[in-house]
């Protein structure tokens, strides 16, 4: 069953209309779906809508939150809730076309198991599609994944990914780069993209400068969130060497000055390697001091947690599981079952 997940902040002009089109979507493809609405905390009416839809459609559920928790929360209750083994998320803005879910349920059948939208024509201002195009290109760099649009609201992926993932913050943007850092196979799908007909964007310039902040905490995670101290190690050791050389030369300096007589002497305390040296030296500690800390938290509070994810196992596995979970389908081809 294919379980469609639908933040709404303040939609309350667009739910109905995308509740119809969703619905005439299953209808014409035979899906097995169901739709989970979660209110991020509305204050136009969203609510007593998602209520009525869902007492005259079995298939639609909501969740209400008491305040605007932001979209990565109303996506991580919309994943628990989820009863199919695949999961849609999109925009309840309209914007996000439903008719393309049954490409994407294609495109899973591929054998992908996160499939990622690409507003190929955006229909957005520039103001929100040119720093859109840089974010996007720093995160192919930071991040090994490259796609075209990694905050796309439409994107697809199984329920081991909704599982072994953690989204929090405004982490939403970057599902296809935690699950591709958990070895989840990712594939990118242009997508239509439609003009805004309710409303207004929830977003302006602060979501870029998040979304820079949120792409380092990202990077870090998927690289190092294992072994800090390989990050902040290296940091420290540069740092020391750096800091070791300087002092080394001006202690030879002072040497050659002072001891030998073979250099004129020269205060070595007006030079400003001095200063620069010392700051590398208590720079670089602190760096392998963090490091060290960092391992420590890793190792006792990261047991809960595994660094590998499994995607199969053989019979022969005493007392493990003997199959691999179904990832689900969604085109069962079982009418509008709940």
């Amino acid at each position: 069953m294919l379980s469609i997940l639908i933040p709404a902040y303040n939609e309350a002009a667009s739910l109905r209309e995308l509740h119809r089109e969703v619905t005439a979507v299953g209808a014409a493809n035979e899906l097995a779906y169901e739709i989970i609405f979660i209110d991020d905390g509305s204050r136009d009416g969203s609510w007593p809508i998602i209520e009525e839809l869902s007492q005259t459609d079995d298939r639609v559920s909501g969740i209400r939150f008491r305040r605007n928790f932001g979209k990565a929360a109303a996506l991580t209750a919309g994943m628990r809730a989820a009863a199919g083994g695949l999961i849609l998320m999109m925009d309840a803005d309209l914007q996000d076309d439903p008719k393309e879910i049954p490409r994407f349920l294609a495109k899973h059948e591929e054998g992908f198991e996160v499939v990622n939208g690409w507003k190929e024509r955006r229909l957005d201002p520039w103001h929100k599609v040119y720093p859109s195009l840089v974010f996007n290109w720093l995160v192919g760099s930071l991040t090994g994944l490259k796609l075209h649009d990694h905050n796309c609201g439409l994107k697809l992926f199984t329920k081991d990914v909704a599982d072994e993932i953690r989204i929090y913050g405004e982490l939403h943007r970057f599902i296809a780069v935690l699950a591709h850092a958990r070895g989840f196979r990712v594939a990118e799908l242009p997508v239509h993209h439609r003009e805004r007909k309710h409303g207004s964007s929830k977003y302006g310039v602060r979501r870029f400068l998040r979304g820079l902040l949120d792409l380092l905490t990202v990077t870090f995670l998927t690289g190092y969130g294992q072994r800090p101290q390989h990050l902040l190690g290296g940091i420290g050791l540069t740092l020391l060497g750096f800091g070791m050389l300087g002092l080394g030369y001006l202690t030879a300096l002072w040497v050659l000055m002072n001891i030998l007589g073979i250099v004129e002497p020269d205060p070595i305390g007006d030079r400003p390697l001095l200063a620069y040296s010392v700051a590398a030296v208590l720079l670089g500690g602190q760096a392998l001091s963090l490091g060290m800390l960092a391992e420590l938290i890793v190792a006792y509070t990261g047991r809960d947690r595994d660094n590998y994810s499994v995607a199969s196992r053989t019979k022969r596995d005493a007392g493990l599981e003997t199959e691999p979970r179904p990832s689900g389908s969604a085109t069962g081809r079982v009418g509008n079952a709940p």
